[in-house]
Protein backbone atom coordinates (compact mmCIF):
# COMPACT_ATOMS: atom_id res chain seq x y z
CA UNK A 1 0.00 0.00 0.00
CA UNK A 2 2.72 2.10 0.99
CA UNK A 3 4.22 1.71 -2.50
CA UNK A 4 1.18 2.76 -4.23
CA UNK A 5 1.03 6.02 -2.41
CA UNK A 6 4.23 6.70 -2.90
CA UNK A 7 3.61 6.30 -6.53
CA UNK A 8 0.16 8.18 -6.62
CA UNK A 9 2.45 11.24 -4.62
CA UNK A 10 4.81 11.25 -7.37
CA UNK A 11 2.66 11.03 -10.62
CA UNK A 12 0.61 13.74 -9.25
CA UNK A 13 4.21 16.28 -8.51
CA UNK A 14 5.10 14.96 -12.11
CA UNK A 15 1.80 16.19 -13.41
CA UNK A 16 2.19 19.39 -12.04
CA UNK A 17 5.12 19.99 -12.96
CA UNK A 18 4.68 18.80 -16.62
CA UNK A 19 1.57 21.27 -16.56
CA UNK A 20 3.76 24.13 -15.20
CA UNK A 21 6.44 23.52 -18.19
CA UNK A 22 3.70 22.99 -21.12
CA UNK A 23 2.34 26.53 -20.41
CA UNK A 24 5.47 27.42 -22.10
CA UNK A 25 6.21 26.85 -25.84
CA UNK A 26 9.09 24.79 -25.67
CA UNK A 27 11.72 24.22 -22.92
CA UNK A 28 14.75 26.71 -23.22
CA UNK A 29 18.27 24.76 -24.45
CA UNK A 30 19.41 26.35 -20.48
CA UNK A 31 16.91 24.08 -19.11
CA UNK A 32 16.88 21.09 -16.54
CA UNK A 33 16.94 17.56 -17.66
CA UNK A 34 13.14 16.85 -16.34
CA UNK A 35 11.99 20.26 -18.06
CA UNK A 36 13.45 18.49 -21.49
CA UNK A 37 11.81 15.44 -21.03
CA UNK A 38 8.15 16.57 -19.88
CA UNK A 39 8.02 19.44 -22.64
CA UNK A 40 10.75 18.47 -25.27
CA UNK A 41 9.72 21.05 -28.15
CA UNK A 42 7.18 23.16 -29.50
CA UNK A 43 3.58 21.55 -30.18
CA UNK A 44 1.77 21.96 -33.41
CA UNK A 45 -0.45 24.71 -34.38
CA UNK A 46 -3.15 22.80 -34.48
CA UNK A 47 -2.64 21.49 -30.94
CA UNK A 48 -0.99 24.81 -29.15
CA UNK A 49 -4.67 25.36 -26.96
CA UNK A 50 -3.45 22.26 -25.46
CA UNK A 51 -0.27 23.25 -24.21
CA UNK A 52 -1.14 23.82 -20.12
CA UNK A 53 -3.66 20.72 -20.34
CA UNK A 54 -1.11 17.63 -20.75
CA UNK A 55 -3.81 14.87 -19.64
CA UNK A 56 -5.94 15.91 -22.76
CA UNK A 57 -3.36 13.69 -24.86
CA UNK A 58 -0.61 12.15 -22.76
CA UNK A 59 -2.16 9.04 -20.14
CA UNK A 60 -0.12 9.05 -16.97
CA UNK A 61 2.38 6.24 -17.25
CA UNK A 62 1.38 5.25 -20.99
CA UNK A 63 2.27 8.20 -22.65
CA UNK A 64 -0.07 9.03 -25.70
CA UNK A 65 -2.77 6.47 -26.85
CA UNK A 66 -4.76 6.13 -29.93
CA UNK A 67 -7.82 6.34 -28.59
CA UNK A 68 -7.28 10.03 -26.74
CA UNK A 69 -6.67 10.78 -30.41
CA UNK A 70 -9.75 9.49 -31.46
CA UNK A 71 -12.02 10.87 -28.96
CA UNK A 72 -11.33 14.17 -30.88
CA UNK A 73 -10.75 12.81 -34.26
CA UNK A 74 -12.91 10.01 -34.73
CA UNK A 75 -15.32 12.18 -36.49
CA UNK A 76 -12.64 13.37 -39.28
CA UNK A 77 -14.09 12.23 -42.57
CA UNK A 78 -11.31 10.93 -44.67
CA UNK A 79 -13.80 10.64 -47.69
CA UNK A 80 -13.41 9.04 -50.84
CA UNK A 81 -9.87 10.94 -51.49
CA UNK A 82 -7.74 8.27 -52.53
CA UNK A 83 -4.18 9.67 -50.50
CA UNK A 84 -6.27 10.14 -46.70
CA UNK A 85 -8.92 7.56 -47.15
CA UNK A 86 -6.75 4.21 -45.88
CA UNK A 87 -6.69 6.58 -42.13
CA UNK A 88 -10.09 4.90 -41.79
CA UNK A 89 -8.20 1.58 -41.15
CA UNK A 90 -5.31 2.69 -38.81
CA UNK A 91 -5.20 1.66 -34.88
CA UNK A 92 -1.90 3.65 -34.33
CA UNK A 93 -1.66 7.47 -34.97
CA UNK A 94 2.07 7.77 -33.43
CA UNK A 95 3.47 6.33 -36.21
CA UNK A 96 3.09 8.91 -38.59
CA UNK A 97 1.87 11.33 -36.67
CA UNK A 98 4.55 13.27 -34.41
CA UNK A 99 3.82 15.89 -31.51
CA UNK A 100 6.47 18.58 -29.67
CA UNK A 101 8.15 19.03 -33.25
CA UNK A 102 6.19 21.72 -34.38
CA UNK A 103 4.09 21.55 -37.65
CA UNK A 104 7.01 19.64 -39.28
CA UNK A 105 6.71 16.93 -37.44
CA UNK A 106 2.26 16.35 -36.78
CA UNK A 107 2.66 14.87 -40.67
CA UNK A 108 5.46 12.21 -41.53
CA UNK A 109 5.03 10.01 -43.85
CA UNK A 110 6.61 7.04 -42.79
CA UNK A 111 6.04 3.62 -45.75
CA UNK A 112 7.32 1.75 -43.15
CA UNK A 113 4.64 1.86 -41.16
CA UNK A 114 1.99 0.80 -43.81
CA UNK A 115 3.88 -2.29 -43.30
CA UNK A 116 3.34 -3.06 -39.79
CA UNK A 117 -0.01 -5.00 -38.75
CA UNK A 118 0.22 -3.55 -35.37
CA UNK A 119 -0.66 0.06 -36.92
CA UNK A 120 -3.68 -1.02 -38.59
CA UNK A 121 -6.91 -2.64 -38.25
CA UNK A 122 -7.30 -6.43 -39.32
CA UNK A 123 -8.91 -6.23 -42.93
CA UNK A 124 -6.38 -3.89 -44.00
CA UNK A 125 -5.03 -4.72 -46.93
CA UNK A 126 -1.18 -4.92 -47.31
CA UNK A 127 1.89 -6.81 -47.82
CA UNK A 128 4.16 -7.99 -45.46
CA UNK A 129 7.70 -6.94 -45.48
CA UNK A 130 9.87 -8.72 -48.24
CA UNK A 131 12.19 -11.67 -46.68
CA UNK A 132 14.69 -10.52 -49.52
CA UNK A 133 16.20 -7.53 -48.33
CA UNK A 134 14.76 -5.51 -50.64
CA UNK A 135 13.64 -3.07 -48.21
CA UNK A 136 9.79 -0.93 -47.74
CA UNK A 137 9.40 -0.10 -51.46
CA UNK A 138 9.36 -3.66 -52.75
CA UNK A 139 6.87 -4.55 -50.58
CA UNK A 140 4.34 -1.78 -50.91
CA UNK A 141 1.54 -1.59 -53.26
CA UNK A 142 2.08 1.98 -54.21
CA UNK A 143 -0.15 2.14 -57.33
CA UNK A 144 -2.74 1.73 -54.06
CA UNK A 145 -2.52 5.29 -53.13
CA UNK A 146 -0.83 6.77 -55.77
CA UNK A 147 -2.41 5.88 -59.15
CA UNK A 148 -4.87 8.91 -59.26
CA UNK A 149 -2.19 11.32 -59.00
CA UNK A 150 -0.03 8.77 -61.62
CA UNK A 151 1.72 11.35 -63.96
CA UNK A 152 2.53 8.24 -66.43
CA UNK A 153 -1.44 7.35 -67.16
CA UNK A 154 -0.66 4.19 -65.87
CA UNK A 155 1.53 3.52 -69.37
CA UNK A 156 4.68 2.14 -67.30
CA UNK A 157 2.15 -0.12 -64.73
CA UNK A 158 2.12 -0.19 -61.33
CA UNK A 159 5.18 -1.75 -60.02
CA UNK A 160 6.08 2.11 -58.93
CA UNK A 161 8.99 0.65 -56.82
CA UNK A 162 11.13 -0.87 -59.77
CA UNK A 163 12.26 3.13 -60.50
CA UNK A 164 11.38 5.14 -57.34
CA UNK A 165 12.16 4.87 -53.39
CA UNK A 166 10.01 6.43 -50.64
CA UNK A 167 12.61 8.79 -50.44
CA UNK A 168 12.44 10.74 -53.55
CA UNK A 169 10.65 10.68 -56.69
CA UNK A 170 13.48 11.27 -58.50
CA UNK A 171 15.27 8.61 -60.49
CA UNK A 172 19.30 8.77 -60.44
CA UNK A 173 21.12 9.31 -63.72
CA UNK A 174 17.95 9.52 -65.40
CA UNK A 175 17.99 11.85 -69.16
CA UNK A 176 15.03 12.28 -70.98
CA UNK A 177 15.18 11.06 -74.52
CA UNK A 178 16.57 13.12 -77.41
CA UNK A 179 14.73 16.11 -78.08
CA UNK A 180 14.44 14.51 -81.59
CA UNK A 181 13.15 11.55 -80.72
CA UNK A 182 9.89 10.55 -82.54
CA UNK A 183 8.70 7.67 -79.79
CA UNK A 184 7.36 10.11 -77.73
CA UNK A 185 3.95 8.54 -78.13
CA UNK A 186 5.50 5.13 -76.25
CA UNK A 187 5.12 7.26 -72.90
CA UNK A 188 3.20 10.48 -73.07
CA UNK A 189 -0.82 10.02 -73.80
CA UNK A 190 -2.42 13.07 -75.58
CA UNK A 191 -4.78 15.13 -73.86
CA UNK A 192 -9.00 14.70 -74.42
CA UNK A 193 -9.01 17.27 -76.58
CA UNK A 194 -6.41 16.17 -78.89
CA UNK A 195 -9.10 13.93 -79.84
CA UNK A 196 -11.71 16.32 -80.68
CA UNK A 197 -12.65 19.36 -82.95
CA UNK A 198 -10.41 21.91 -81.11
CA UNK A 199 -7.01 19.78 -82.43
CA UNK A 200 -7.78 20.40 -86.32
CA UNK A 201 -8.72 23.77 -85.94
CA UNK A 202 -6.00 24.74 -82.79
CA UNK A 203 -3.73 22.51 -82.03
CA UNK A 204 -2.80 21.92 -85.92
CA UNK A 205 -2.75 25.44 -86.73
CA UNK A 206 -0.41 26.19 -84.11
CA UNK A 207 2.43 23.98 -85.44
CA UNK A 208 1.80 25.20 -88.62
CA UNK A 209 1.13 21.60 -90.35
CA UNK A 210 -1.24 18.65 -90.66
CA UNK A 211 0.45 16.51 -87.72
CA UNK A 212 -1.42 13.49 -86.19
CA UNK A 213 -1.89 13.24 -82.84
CA UNK A 214 0.55 10.34 -82.38
CA UNK A 215 3.30 12.56 -83.50
CA UNK A 216 3.76 14.57 -80.13
CA UNK A 217 7.11 15.63 -81.61
CA UNK A 218 5.66 17.60 -84.57
CA UNK A 219 4.62 20.38 -81.99
CA UNK A 220 6.09 19.97 -78.87
CA UNK A 221 9.81 19.62 -77.04
CA UNK A 222 11.27 17.82 -73.96
CA UNK A 223 12.19 21.11 -72.56
CA UNK A 224 8.30 22.20 -72.00
CA UNK A 225 5.24 21.00 -73.36
CA UNK A 226 3.69 24.39 -73.73
CA UNK A 227 7.27 25.04 -75.90
CA UNK A 228 5.49 24.38 -79.62
CA UNK A 229 8.44 24.30 -82.50
CA UNK A 230 8.73 26.84 -84.81
CA UNK A 231 5.82 28.88 -82.57
CA UNK A 232 7.32 29.45 -78.73
CA UNK A 233 6.01 29.31 -75.76
CA UNK A 234 2.30 28.48 -76.39
CA UNK A 235 0.20 28.94 -73.07
CA UNK A 236 -3.66 28.20 -74.67
CA UNK A 237 -4.34 24.79 -73.25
Amino acid sequence: MRSKALLAVFVLALLAMITAVATRSSAPASAGLVERLVAPGPLSGAHQSFAAQCTTCHTPLKGVESQTCLSCHVMTDFGDKQSTQFHAKAKECTSCHVEHEGDQGIVRMNHQALLDPKVWRQGQSSTPVSPHGLGPEAALNCASCHSIRDPHLGVFGADCASCHTTNSWQIANYRHPSVNSTQCSQCHKAPPSHYMGHFGMVSQRAAGEKARVEQCYACHTTDSWNNIRRRGWYDHH
